[in-house]
């Protein structure tokens, strides 16, 4: 049932209509690890820089994250700085960023991880995440999240490893720009085309979509009265989708349902909430409270 991600582990200075915060722990498999830990034991490939705060290292093993393929490169830890404005918090503006490590590294997996049945490909170069892959043996279920930098500019590259993944993840403006559609139903049947069995488009508010040969079905996000910082939802909902179908023996529609939904609910905690602070301390009974609302809003 284990669970293993590469991503980002980053400092994220954030800024949003709800005030401002620097030196978040952030990154994509750092927000994917804070609710894939709910449902499985998760192991965390990543770099981070000398400047990384022991106390983030402490607090993911608290968390329950095996940080044994965690590396210490020489340099900065990846930086970004967003800023989210009160008209469109579905969108952040990049003010910078600073890759520090990320630039040449060679991820490492422990001897123990070389048989982990689960593998998610959280954003981050695509060349990465293909050179992780490579040193997996016949992992039972891939899963690949990407982004427009990717898409834009390692488009070859991505389209490689997308023939490598069952599950692909993308939201609404990285599936039409990937398949140049704008309908997301037709992007959706292009990016199955183009590989992964099973195709998931995070609409952000809007929900999400779900696409495979023998069926299809679309969920309204989790009603969230007050966003304070959508930084990571994205990663969270992947990370509660991946951690709930790392646990099933088949995927069927109604366990793919149930791993949408579980992703759309912890995607609701992230938002509410600078950087992991409504994340972190979350159990699985308050997770299964808002389903049961979430279903209840969907039904009726």
């Amino acid at each position: 049932m284990s669970l293993l991600v590469i991503g980002t582990v980053a400092l994220d200075n954030v800024k949003t209509p709800h005030g401002a915060r620097r030196g978040l722990l952030g990154g994509s498999a750092a927000h994917f690890c804070m609710s894939a830990r709910l449902f499985t034991n998760v192991h965390l490939v990543a770099v981070v820089g000398k400047d990384f705060p022991r106390k983030h290292i402490q607090f993911l093993k608290r968390q329950g994250v095996d940080t044994s393929s965690l590396i210490e490169g020489d340099g900065k830890t990846f930086q970004w700085d967003g800023e989210y404005k009160k008209e469109d918090l579905n969108s952040a503006l990049t003010l910078a960023t600073e890759l520090g490590v990320l630039v040449g590294f060679e991820p490492r997996v422990a001897h123990h991880q070389k048989k982990l049945p689960n593998v998610f490909l959280a954003n981050i170069d695509p060349d990465i995440q293909m050179g992780l892959l490579k040193m997996i043996q016949r992992p039972k279920l891939i899963g690949l999240d990407s982004m427009n930098l990717w898409i834009n500019h390692k488009r070859e590259s991505l389209v490689k490893l997308m023939k490598h993944v069952d599950l692909f993840v993308a939201n609404d403006g990285e599936a039409r720009a990937l398949t140049e559609e704008r309908n997301l139903i037709k992007a959706a049947k292009k990016l199955r085309r183009m590989g992964p069995k099973m195709i998931v488009v995070k609409k952000g508010e809007h929900g999400v979509l779900f696409y495979c040969d023998d069926f299809m079905f679309s969920f309204p996000a989790y009603p969230v009265e007050e966003v304070v910082d959508p930084t990571g939802a994205g990663d969270t909902f992947a990370g509660g989708l991946m951690g709930y179908l790392s646990t099933v023996k088949k995927f069927n529609e109604r366990e793919l349902k149930k791993a949408a939904l579980y992703g759309t609910v912890l995607a609701s905690f992230n938002v509410q909430g600078f950087g992991m602070s409504k994340t972190a301390p979350l159990k699985l009974t308050q997770v299964h409270q808002r389903m049961k609302h979430l279903i209840k809003f969907i039904s009726h």
